[in-house]
């Protein structure tokens, strides 16, 4: 089954926010680390417990997703101001 291409924009956008919300929560727990030494992930689920480290591993696969965004950041942005 194919997808319009509409469609494929929307999931691709949902999953773009999902893994950027992640990667944002991420940064805001090593944040409190380095400025507080208080790990905001291990003090709601447990210090590596089996959540945690759940969490931890979708924030490490949410920034690996986030790198392919450096693909936009090319010629994309020119392409669509030219249409």
């Amino acid at each position: 089954m194919k997808l319009a291409k509409g469609e494929e924009n929307m999931k691709n956008r949902a999953l773009d926010c999902l893994a950027l919300t992640i990667a944002i929560i991420g940064a805001v727990n090593w944040g409190l680390i380095g400025l507080f030494s208080f790990d905001l992930v291990a003090f709601i689920f447990g210090n590596m417990s089996w959540f945690s480290r759940i969490i931890y591993a979708l924030v490490g696969i949410a920034g690996l997703y986030i790198i392919t965004f450096y693909m936009y950041t090319g010629g994309t942005a020119e392409t669509h101001h030219q249409a």
